[in-house]
């Protein structure tokens, strides 16, 4: 059964035009005349049986139904071309993977492991975007998403497989310039200290005292400080010396290991978050993505 699909010529000319609003201009930028781009858009038209541009003394414009098929054209044709240079790139042996992944995660802990995925796996190709929430595989071109959530989240996370990576604990850090005026402290020195924040969870400090059993007037009297919204940004205020933060131990390890951040006291809280793989649920998962699971697997592991 034949596809009723336009030619792709037609749709270029189409995706252009209207991302310049100018039949002129797109043609210039494929290197077509300009009558070439209007008959080609003349033709996708008739191919519709809907007017995409208004003709105007000045030019044209898109119509409604124009400028909403025109969204919809330009997704698939970047995605279309990012598929065949994928392809292009590794030599059809379909390496290449889209990820979701939430962005300190990323940046943190997989991009400086990545190196040990291309000694292993060289013909695997990683994409990265930044996203923190659960979506519809189906309405998107993503193999996978690095996700932390409860496992809660998960379970509202309908037509999913979800592969652990590891658990989230949770450690007290603070610059060592900041620790200074003690050689150890415990959970009740903090209340010595300003405490940043993370605003999506303004209660991870509490959490922590109720779980060292910090109890007393002095936790009413903690001085909270600044609040940050992402790890990165409560690590580097934590570097400057701004105050002592909570953050997963796995997202600070570079800090620790240079010296510019040092646990406050050795005593992690490990919460009901964690890390996941998650990937559609699919009789056929692509080689590349299990690949891509187990090295994952494998580095959480270590």
């Amino acid at each position: 059964m034949s596809r009723k699909i336009p030619m792709l010529q037609a749709l270029n000319c189409f995706e252009a035009a209207a991302r310049h609003q100018s039949y002129t201009h797109a043609a210039r930028e494929l290197s077509l005349t300009q009558s070439a781009v209007s008959r080609q858009i003349s033709s996708l038209e008739t191919f519709l049986g809907v007017q995409l541009f208004q003709r105007t003394r000045h030019g044209v414009l898109l119509t409604s139904a124009g400028a909403a098929y025109a969204r919809q054209i330009a997704a698939r044709l970047d995605g279309l071309e990012r598929d065949t240079l994928d392809t292009m790139a590794r030599q059809g042996g379909g390496g290449a993977l889209q990820l979701a992944s939430v962005p300190t995660f990323a940046t943190r802990w997989l991009m400086p492991r990545l190196s040990s995925l291309a000694g292993q796996h060289p013909d695997i190709v990683v994409h990265i975007d930044a996203y923190t929430k659960p979506f519809m595989f189906a309405d998107t071109e993503y193999d996978g998403a690095l996700y932390a959530g409860t496992p809660e989240q998960l379970a509202r996370w309908p037509g999913t497989r979800a592969t652990l990576l590891m658990h989230e604990e949770i450690v007290p850090v603070a610059s060592p310039r900041l620790l200074a005026a003690r050689s150890q402290w415990q959970p009740q020195d903090l209340l010595e200290l300003t405490l940043l924040q993370q605003s999506t969870r303004p209660g991870a400090w509490r959490q922590w005292f109720d779980a060292m059993q910090v109890e007393g007037e002095g936790r009413d009297g903690a001085h909270y400080g600044a609040r940050y919204e992402l790890f990165s940004m409560l690590a580097m205020a934590a570097v400057q010396g701004q105050g002592a933060v909570l953050l997963p131990r796995m997202l600070v390890e570079a800090e620790l290991a240079r010296g510019e951040l040092r646990i406050v006291c050795e005593r992690p809280l490990r919460g009901q978050r964690a890390y996941y793989l998650i990937t559609p649920e699919t009789a056929h998962e692509k080689t590349a993505l299990q690949q891509f699971r187990l090295w994952l697997q494998g580095e959480a592991a270590a």
